[in-house]
């Protein structure tokens, strides 16, 4: 992702303004049907600049009023929340089975979606199928005349978090790759931001950043999918993904445990993701890489699926264990494909991690992952959610 600097003088009154606007903006996002009364109260601004700052803000859709509120005795006002029907946000994820496209409010409500199959290929073919699907979503009727904001792009890789540079995408073999420049070669006019991130990164930071009222302090998601990975989100206005100097921050597929074991894409051997992946289990079952994984394990025997799936489970668990004493987030997310393997693998995973998670600090509050059966659009609804945070954090004036 890469981050625009802000050369404006503190005391510039166009950037205080943008201030107010963010302020109120975000707390709509994350507290929405709020008042003017109690916006000002929940931000510390004034009513009258609360009343100034909205105004605009609703007439350019970034904000919808609701029915009018009579609350704590006082003057009645009217909900405010964010506009759903002005702005729209483009969220992609490259996969390496599938490339996936959402397109979404500011609320992250979906209002279309495209998903195909995706065989390993070049960046460049790539970028042409990706830009191809996203010319289609923007023609469907469901979006109507909205103003796009951007697009956002997950990749299953490391990217820098300074530039828009995706390092190294091991399960497609893709080595630097700018994709954004990819992406934009064969959608020139597209309008607004383009972004790109790790997949896992912009899957936690979506479920943190479209939370409403109740969002944890932290979340880690955890990506079991053909690889394995995790993002990490501190809780904020906006949420901060915790990258590492070099991006590699969560890539726990890639985390050594057996320098003698099985020869990992990565091109080192014993690496977490010979224990637990996708393109893992495909390997011990004999499973080719053109079959649903998913169907194809339940059309196996359960004598011959079973112990492979068992010890695949109480691999991640042992990955949950060591992430949660490693960052100890105060929310676990897990999604991805092999969550719909079901308790056969899943049942394994989460025994080992509740057996374990508390032997180090036993009065420590017991944290039960959530699991994800339908997050497979996770990492495009992170991406679109990144292009709101970055398009508010660049509002000058609402359009």
């Amino acid at each position: 992702m890469t981050r625009l600097p802000d050369s404006r003088p503190a005391g510039d009154l166009n950037s205080l303004k943008q201030r107010n606007r963010l302020a109120i903006l975000d707390a709509l996002r994350r507290s929405p049907n709020m008042t003017r009364t109690e916006l000002a109260r929940l931000t510390g601004l004034t009513k009258v600049t609360v009343g100034s700052a909205v105004m605009p803000l609703l007439e350019s859709g970034w904000l919808e009023e609701g029915s009018l509120q009579r609350r704590r005795g006082g003057r009645p006002g009217r909900e405010l929340f964010l506009g759903e029907h002005r702005h729209l946000l483009l969220g992609a994820e490259v996969g390496v089975h599938e490339l996936r496209v959402l397109a979404c409010t500011l609320s992250g409500a979906t209002l279309a979606q495209r998903c195909i199959p995706l065989s390993k290929t070049t960046p460049e073919e790539a970028a042409r199928q990706l830009a191809q699907e996203i010319t289609t979503l923007l023609e469907s009727e469901a979006l109507g005349e909205r103003r796009l904001l951007g697009v956002g792009v997950a990749l299953p890789g490391p990217v820098m978090p300074n530039e828009p540079l995706l390092g190294l995408a091991p399960n497609l073999g893709w080595h630097q790759v700018r994709f954004l420049d990819l992406l934009t070669r064969y959608l020139p006019a597209l309008p607004g931001l383009k972004l790109m991130d790790n997949e896992s990164s912009l899957a936690a930071f979506g479920e943190l950043y479209f939370a409403t009222h109740d969002a944890p302090e932290s979340l880690l998601f955890v990506s079991a999918d053909t690889g394995i990975g995790s993002g990490l989100v501190e809780n904020g206005a906006p949420p901060r993904i915790i990258r590492g100097i070099h991006g590699l921050a969560g890539e726990i597929g890639h985390t050594l445990l057996d320098p003698e074991g099985t020869l990992c894409h990565c091109g080192n051997h014993g690496c977490a993701e010979t224990l637990v992946s996708g393109w893992r289990l495909r390997q011990q079952l004999g499973i080719n890489d053109d079959d649903d994984l998913i169907t194809a394990v339940a059309a196996l025997p359960e004598a011959q699926t079973a112990p492979v799936l068992e010890r695949a489970g109480r691999a991640l668990g042992m990955l949950l264990h060591n992430l949660h004493h490693t960052l100890n987030p105060a929310e676990i997310a897990i999604g991805g494909t092999l969550t719909a393997l079901g308790p056969a693998f899943m049942g394994p995973a989460l025994d080992c991690f509740a057996s374990t998670q508390r032997r180090l600090l036993p009065e420590a509050t017991l944290i039960t992952p959530r699991v994800l059966t339908q997050g497979h659009l996770m990492p495009a609804r992170g991406a679109a959610a990144l292009i709101m945070a970055s398009a508010l954090a660049v509002l000058e004036e609402p359009l």
